[in-house]
């Protein structure tokens, strides 16, 4: 690897980066961009590491590859061997550091696959994980829909068990002839085996033996006038129709699996198109439609790596059609299939279907956001005129949200140029308000918010909306106008006995805004107060939650994790566990601590509240108020794995 940064080096100081390009070899290799941060912004490989990496500081780009440019402040390099070993180191560096300027599949992105676990009486599930631990593992899947509708079909071809651990007693699965119930009888491992088998050509598209064993079940069925059943075998029938009814039969012939995969790219997105082709079926496929940065064949053969990286060995095409693309070669040695760039037939007709696709696809998707674009700026505009201010570009918009005052919350989501900036969202738990003071904790959160801001030197809002009334917007004007000095525009959203919003209320002292319900300017506002109600209520609901999940077993000396499991695997719920007798306990935790956790459970058990695995569940009304409250912990952004989602 190429030393680090450079001494004295500066963000912006190109000088010193080219001088640095000059000493880089003519060879294969990766190249890894940084920031001031030194945090990778960006991976890339190349054929020639001087010749690539120059490009970026030497001739013009567009203003997307400028804005990435602009924030290089050191790079690094790996030198390999070949242009295949850069193209798989490359793949294997932008999925560990995940680069914001690299096309990057969604976020913890996986595709589900059907397995079939190895165990002594088997299962079939749906998993995003493809593991070295026995099981059979089918697909990746496009999406959970496809699986979970296969899945439910062969859960009523094939006995298997459904349950992860064995009951006690048989199921419902049982006395609907969908389960063995090796729960309360032997099952030989020879029963399974054919089934196994069957359920593994199903799954490759071979469903002929399957349809003419259910067709002869139907007709005995139907001879002993058992009509019922008949008519069971001949849904099941008409299900296995419809699957195959969604794949079209393309090469009967043919047994080999194959991809396929194109790309349109066109105003800096680029659309990827991948058809899959098993047992000679055309199956659903995947598309996606993002940024890119760089050369749109890059950003293609970067998308492939990532995509096809995950999968189990097993599972990747046999075959992979692709067109005519520098790198097609070096892709295929990294990913261990046969690469094909198709001429003329039946292949050249697929791949020239997927580039339609893809290319249909993105021109619909620029058209809907430019239209998108547009109906928002001028929304902007409706709005800034009726305040007397130009556009907003950036609202802030504030929420709270509570259980009868308690566990209280505040949030503040992030509105750019109309869309929702998900990593500028911050929460916040109220440490000063009493409970119920909504007034109070409003100021609070205005305070850490703004005061933070003007102390770090953070972009400051253009318009400051409040979900509230008059008395929220005088509370507000006075942090900031008075307290910090920073008078900001503001604008509060009432709404109305059946909780729908009413009117927006802005000015000193507060009137109602001349907005039509039903102008782009009001939808918009609505829609970011949606947003933030569902930030908070989801917020609130985390820490509710988080708290209430320190069991009850947790504060029992003794008791670790390991023994915790063991009790509820053991008795099931909290509750039989704290009528249990001390000989049951005794079983589970030994003689010397039973005693001691029953007497704890016993006193625990006369509480308020319902005992529960989680310890004393608190009603589970979930009060609001257009007045709000606020109170969620550090000044900083949603949690990792928080639920940010939402319209975007």
């Amino acid at each position: 690897m190429a030393e680090g940064p450079i001494e004295g080096s500066f963000p912006g100081d190109r000088g010193r980066l080219r001088a640095k390009v000059e000493l880089l070899p003519e060879r294969p290799g990766v190249y890894l961009m940084k920031n001031a941060r030194g945090e990778v912004i960006y991976v890339g490989k190349a054929n020639s590491l001087k010749q690539r990496v120059r490009s970026y500081f030497t001739g013009a780009h567009d203003a997307k590859t400028e804005r990435m440019i602009a924030e290089i402040a050191d790079f690094e390099t790996i030198v390999v061997p070949n242009p295949t070993a850069a193209l798989l180191l490359e793949m294997n560096l932008i999925k560990r550091y995940a680069p914001r300027y690299n096309v990057l599949l969604k976020d913890d992105k996986s595709y589900p696959y059907i397995k079939v676990t190895h165990e002594e009486h088997p299962r079939i599930e749906i998993t995003r994980r493809v593991q070295p631990d026995g099981g059979r593992y089918f697909g990746p899947y496009p999406h959970a829909q496809a699986a979970r509708a296969t899945k439910r079909l062969l859960d009523k071809l094939y006995p298997l068990r459904k349950c992860r651990t064995l009951p006690d007693r048989p199921c419902l699965y049982y006395h609907m002839g969908q389960c063995l119930a090796p729960c309360i009888r032997p099952v030989d491992s020879g029963t399974y085996e054919p089934m196994i088998r069957e359920i593994a050509a199903f799954l490759r598209g071979k469903t002929e033996g399957v349809e003419r064993r259910l067709e002869a079940q139907m007709w005995e069925a139907a001879e002993r006038f058992d009509f019922e059943r008949a008519a069971q075998l001949r849904d099941l029938l008409r299900e296995i129709g419809h699957l195959k009814e969604e794949q079209a039969v393309l090469f009967p012939n043919r047994s080999e699996d194959w991809d396929i995969a194109a790309f349109s790219a066109e105003h800096g997105r680029i659309a990827v198109q991948i058809f899959h082709v098993r047992a000679g079926r055309l199956l659903e496929g995947e598309r996606d439609i993002r940024p890119y940065y760089g050369e749109p064949e890059e950003a293609f053969v970067q998308f492939l790596g990532q995509y096809y990286l995950d999968f189990d060995a097993a599972n990747r095409p046999s075959l992979l059609l692709l067109p005519p693309i520098e790198d097609a070669e070096a892709l295929g040695q990294a990913l261990g299939v046969r690469v094909h760039v198709p001429k003329r037939g039946g292949k050249r007709r697929l791949l020239e279907m997927a580039q339609e696709n893809a290319r249909h696809a993105l021109e619909e998707h620029v058209a809907l956001e430019t239209r998108d674009a547009q109906r928002i700026a001028s929304a902007l505009e409706e709005l800034g005129r009726a305040l007397g201010i130009p556009a907003p570009r950036r609202v802030d918009v504030l929420d709270q949200s509570h259980l009868f005052g308690a566990q209280a919350v505040g949030v503040v989501v992030v509105f750019v140029d109309g869309r929702p900036s998900k990593h500028d969202y911050r929460t916040y738990r109220i440490r000063e308000a009493t409970r119920g003071d909504d007034y109070g904790a409003l100021r609070e959160v205005l305070r850490r918010r703004y005061g933070k801001l003007l102390e770090e030197g953070g972009p400051w809002p253009d318009l400051v909306v409040l979900d509230g009334g008059r008395g929220h917007l005088t509370v507000a004007r006075e942090v900031l106008a008075e307290e910090l000095g920073r008078p900001t525009p503001l604008l509060a959203l009432a709404k109305d006995e059946r909780h729908e919003t009413r009117v927006a209320l802005a000015g000193d002292p507060p009137r109602p805004l001349a907005l039509s319900r039903r102008g782009a300017a009001f939808l918009l506002l609505v829609r970011m107060q949606e947003e933030v109600h569902r930030f908070a209520v989801a917020t609130h609901r985390r820490r509710r939650k988080k708290e209430a999940f320190v069991s009850i077993l947790d504060e029992v000396p003794g008791i670790g994790p390991k023994r915790k499991r063991e009790l509820l695997r053991r008795f099931g719920s909290l509750e039989r566990i704290r009528t249990a007798s001390e000989e049951e306990l005794a079983a589970v935790v030994g003689k010397k601590l039973a005693p001691t956790l029953r007497a704890f459970l016993a006193s625990a058990g006369h509480g308020e509240g319902v005992l529960t695995a989680y310890g004393v569940a608190e009603p589970s009304v979930e009060y609001r108020t257009g007045e709000g409250t606020g109170h969620v912990e550090v000044d900083g952004p949603p949690a990792e794995g928080a639920d940010v989602g939402g319209p975007s």
